[in-house]
């Protein structure tokens, strides 16, 4: 599944959105899983700035 988002100048994920599907509810598992992530912000001339960002989610079934 791929996801795009905005890396704000905190770090912090913002305007988490789905690019690739896989399922309604994987998707939103992804959504919630990355926008709990902390990113190194971009920079810009050594200032830190919001930068749109490509991630994938990838997601394994494990056996008890």
């Amino acid at each position: 599944m791929v996801l795009t988002l905005v890396i704000g100048a905190d770090g912090k994920p913002r305007d988490v959105r789905v690019r690739s599907s896989l399922d309604p509810g994987l998707d939103q598992k992804a959504i919630e899983a990355v926008q709990q992530w902390q990113f190194a912000p971009g920079t810009k001339n050594g200032e830190p700035v919001a930068v749109t960002s490509t991630v994938e989610v990838s997601f394994r079934l494990l056996s008890k």
